[in-house]
């Protein structure tokens, strides 16, 4: 018996061994869901299924299609799918929990919402879902939080939080945040005539717990009342680091966007990386990466996180397509680097300081040229990180825009109305040198070395999928769906979707087989802007379809 005592501790402790041994490698955790929007924690969108690879991409067809109803301003969701089961948003808030092997509808929910949201800048459309704690979260376009039971769909909490009616319409486009037990939500603001705030709300009541302001109380940063209406905000989902109790957001450009006559200062949290606590929304620190923006290039993109050289570091862009390489414990600057040359608002960027180095300044009603242009050199939609290449994929941007500020009365109930201190979001124009308008890039997220480069007549406007399979999907506007070759940038495989893609295209497994899940349907102000640029824009159909694929057999 001792022996046989002996034996069982000691197989014990060997397994005890090798499961921390095999511990998951950083993203690759939780393989055969897409829990979050973007997949894991550390924001790489990257799964390590690899059933679908490069030797048999090509074999890809549709498994299914779901529509997701009112196609107002397309599709622009990432959805999320847990244990086979897909969490669906789409125009007008409604969600829909989806069987991830047939598309078949498990449940619908569609909230009553203000009727002022047919008026505001910032509407119907909605970036996502999150779930935890047996629920499903959602952030409305009328400025509330809500929880539904997962299994059911049926309403378990709601939270009034922005004062929808009175700043300007300010809501929620994205989804919130599940922090360990509280809920953060970021608000839109921005282009309104508001000051955007993060929430904190406890999850299983919807108890409202804290809130952070990204406008500062500070003379010397916002004199006067500039601040008062000063924009911000962070209209981007946050990324919540479990082992700091940290949630990270990046934060939204100073109103008004190009009129910057009566703020003076640099505007602080504004094109901010902030890291909050997430039980009390303390400030833990800030990043401002660009002072007293006037070129509408805002910081609320994607917060990645990596170890590298035993050193945790956070890698994060904004629209001015600068990439700040940062210490995740305190913000400072570990590199900066451009994701495109194809710059003009600044010489350059220290990489060591982060000054703006010879700032290209507006003039009140003169057109000024600057590049990239107020879509900036990425639109929000996310890029990926391969683990296996070391590659981060973006789409680039590479077109400019002439801006000319105006006079501006500031109304926080003129709803329709950005507050940007201009008539327009600038007049677009091509690269000056002559260029492609857009580029699919793959960079080291560190240098930013470039590896390899896809030119595209328009410009990508998804979010990127890299996966274990050693492949690249994006989609483009005009509604063609590629994979790539991770390592090289072939394209190995091409399927046209029917509309435009603005959505994040995500990946999971049910019983042993992996699928593609793509939402397609042009949509946002970029549908209704940029056929003034791409004329052949205009006749792209509208849509709002979840289209599955896996492999034919």
């Amino acid at each position: 018996m001792k022996a046989s005592l002996a034996s069982s501790l000691g197989l014990a402790c060997f397994l005890a061994t090798v499961t921390v041994a095999v511990a998951a490698d950083p993203g690759t955790e939780d393989p055969n869901n897409w829990p979050l929007y973007n997949r894991t924690a550390n924001a790489w969108r990257y799964s390590p299924l690899d059933q679908i690879n490069k030797d048999n991409v090509s074999k890809l067809s549709v498994a299914w299609i779901a529509h997701g109803g009112n196609i107002t301003m397309g599709i622009q969701q990432t959805p999320i799918v847990i244990d086979g089961v897909i969490y669906s948003i789409t125009s007008g808030n409604r969600v829909a929990a989806l069987d991830g092997k047939t598309g078949q509808q498990i449940w619908v929910y569609e909230p009553r919402l203000d009727p002022l949201t047919k008026k505001v800048l910032f509407a119907p459309y909605s970036r996502g879902v999150a779930v935890g704690h047996g629920m499903v979260f959602i952030g409305t376009v009328d400025g509330r939080g809500i929880a539904l039971d997962q299994k059911t769909g049926k309403e378990k909490w709601q939270v009034q939080l922005t004062d929808f009616a009175n700043c300007h319409g300010c809501n929620f486009t994205s989804p919130p945040v599940v922090a360990g037990d509280i809920l953060t939500f970021g608000s839109t603001a921005g282009e309104l005539a508001t000051q955007g705030k993060i929430y904190g709300v406890e999850a299983v009541t919807g108890k409202k717990v804290w809130e952070f302001n990204t406008i500062k109380e500070d003379q010397k940063s916002w004199p006067g009342e500039s601040g008062k209406h000063g924009g911000g905000g962070a209209w981007m989902p946050g990324n919540y680091d479990a082992k700091t109790d940290t949630v990270f957001y990046g934060t939204g450009n100073p109103g008004k966007d190009f009129d910057a006559s009566d703020r003076k200062g640099d505007n602080l949290y504004t094109d901010s990386v902030v890291a909050l606590e997430a039980k009390t929304g303390k400030l833990k620190w800030y990043r401002q990466e660009i002072p007293h923006d006037v070129w509408d290039f805002d910081s609320p993109y994607e917060v990645l996180q990596f170890t590298k050289d035993g050193k945790d570091l956070i890698v994060h862009m904004n629209k001015s397509g600068y990439v700040f390489v940062l210490d995740k414990k305190n913000g400072d600057i570990d590199n900066i680097w451009p994701i495109s040359d194809l710059k003009n608002f600044v010489k350059n960027i220290d990489p060591k300081t982060g000054e703006l180095i010879g700032r290209v300044e507006l003039t009140m009603n003169k057109e000024t040229l600057i590049c990239p242009s107020t879509f900036g050199a990425r639109s929000w939609n996310s890029g990926a990180y391969n683990p296996k290449t070391g590659l981060w994929y973006n789409n680039v941007l590479d077109f400019c825009s002439y801006l000319k500020p105006v006079a501006q009365k500031v109304d926080p109930k003129d709803y329709g109305t950005g507050h940007t201190g201009s008539n327009d979001f600038g007049r677009m124009v091509m690269a000056p040198d002559g260029r492609k308008p857009g580029q699919l890039s793959a960079n080291d997220p560190f240098s930013g070395k470039q590896k390899w480069s896809h030119a595209m007549d328009v410009p990508g406007f998804s979010c990127v999928l890299t996966t274990g399979g050693g492949l690249v999907f994006n989609g483009d506007p005009m509604g063609k769906l590629q994979a790539f070759d991770a390592e090289t940038g072939k394209v190995l495989w091409s399927f046209n979707t029917g509309s435009g893609m603005r959505g994040g295209i995500v990946t999971y497994a049910v019983d042993g087989e992996q699928y593609i899940l793509v939402p397609s349907g042009w949509g946002s102000y970029a549908a209704l802007l940029l056929p003034a640029l791409f004329p052949q824009l205009e006749n792209v159909p509208a849509a709002s379809t979840l289209i599955a694929f896996k492999i034919s057999k």
